[in-house]
């Protein structure tokens, strides 16, 4: 059989992409193809589970866009198929002057990005968090939470629904562009498609050289670690509680976050990871690590980030260190609360310059499209990014 289209990667990006070629191209012949044995295994099966609002990112980047979208769209779909969510709020909290003036690009982002904001001082800040310390913050009242495992899972459940394929435990291991078709082979099994599509989060920069392309970034994972707190502190917050980011750091800080399943976890932090797939703690793959340390775009980045980097190593190898970053807003944390939680990993592009991609990044040839970088808030933009790339696949079939 000859597929329409051809999806590498079962997480909540190429299961969303899957599912809106089928609906836009009813009786298409799709197929994902996917190395685990089950979906949303990798970055959407381990991350906080926020819906977020978009304050964070660029005016005018293609994030800032598909955040404010996907959020929307993500209630919706949760809606429809009765998938629990709440929307709860964030506080982003400044616990230092240096944070209360940073505050105010922030507020200012937030009207340009058209996501809902309120400042509050000190003292409102406790009257609605008592248990959370700080000299002002802001009230993002749209973020929420929501498990996006879930939502992968109905995603496929609607894949097949509409007779497309997910073949799980299937390894790509060959991919061959032709001229009018595309072939990807896992051992001896092969199939033939008109337009491949690869959303491989954490091995995307391999599967582009995979199939032939000259690929000048690489995926440097990076470690985010949690703890989770007692059942009997569910209650300690009533909104997601973040620092103030700092904005000469690539990653948002450790914070409060309840979850759907009624707990609340602390983090996570970033560390460097030394397996892209280790989520054991002190997991290594030699050949993740030389493959990144051949990189010079990688210690470019190390000699940037090499002060914060120590922070957070030495933050991961203490959990007295851990909860000092928890106790600047939250100082009724013990140390006897932190309970183990299983890390995510992250997939960071990096360029050869040493530049940190922090916007979507594509990669096209004439029968294929590469989702080279997905960042956060890619889980919460699945569905209008999916949408973004059906809208370029579907414009060559034109």
């Amino acid at each position: 059989m000859i597929f329409d289209y051809c999806v590498i990667g079962a997480g909540i990006v190429g299961l969303a992409t899957a599912r809106e070629l089928l609906q836009q191209r009813s009786g298409a012949r799709v197929i994902v193809l996917e190395k685990e044995n089950a979906v949303a295994q990798h970055q959407t099966g381990h991350n906080s589970g926020v819906i977020h609002s978009g304050i964070y990112y660029a005016s005018g980047s293609l994030k800032a866009e598909l955040c404010r979208r996907g959020a929307e769209a993500t209630k919706n779909f949760c809606d429809q198929h009765s998938i629990p969510y709440e929307v709860c709020g964030k506080l982003l909290v400044a616990t230092t002057e240096a944070e209360l003036t940073r505050m105010d690009p922030l507020f200012d982002r937030a009207r340009t990005n058209n996501v809902e904001a309120e400042r509050l001082d000190a003292a409102e800040l406790r009257r609605r968090e008592p248990n959370i310390t700080g000299l002002g913050a802001l009230f993002i009242p749209s973020t929420g939470i929501v498990s996006y495992r879930r939502i992968a899972e109905k995603f496929a459940e609607e894949i097949r629904a509409q007779n497309g394929q997910i073949q799980l435990g299937t390894r790509v291991n060959q991919i061959r562009e032709r001229s009018d078709c595309v072939e990807i082979y896992s051992g001896p099994q092969r199939w033939t498609a008109n337009q491949l599509i690869i959303c491989a989060g954490l091995q995307s920069d391999r599967l582009a050289r995979l199939a032939g392309l000259n690929v000048d970034y690489q995926i440097v994972p990076f470690r985010g670690e949690y703890y989770r707190l007692p059942a009997s502190r569910n209650r300690i917050v009533k909104h997601l509680i973040y620092p103030i980011p700092d904005p000469t750091l690539p990653f948002l800080g450790i914070h409060l976050t309840r979850m759907i399943d009624g707990g609340v976890t602390v983090g996570p932090n970033a560390v460097l990871a030394f397996a892209r797939e280790g989520y054991p703690k002190f997991s290594f793959d030699l050949h993740d690590v030389s493959e990144f340390a051949a990189f010079p775009g990688f210690w470019k980045v190390m000699g940037t980030h090499l002060r914060s980097g120590l922070h957070e190593m030495h933050n991961s190898l203490s959990k007295h260190a851990y909860l000092e970053e928890c106790r600047k807003y939250c100082p009724s944390l013990s140390v006897d609360d932190l309970h183990p939680e299983p890390a995510g990993i992250r997939a960071q592009a990096v360029l050869r310059d040493g530049t940190l991609v922090h916007d979507f990044l594509f990669l096209e040839t004439a029968r294929m499209l590469h989702v080279a970088n997905a960042p956060s808030p890619a889980a919460t933009s699945a569905i209008p990014i999916a949408q973004t790339i059906t809208e370029k696949i579907l414009t060559r079939d034109s």
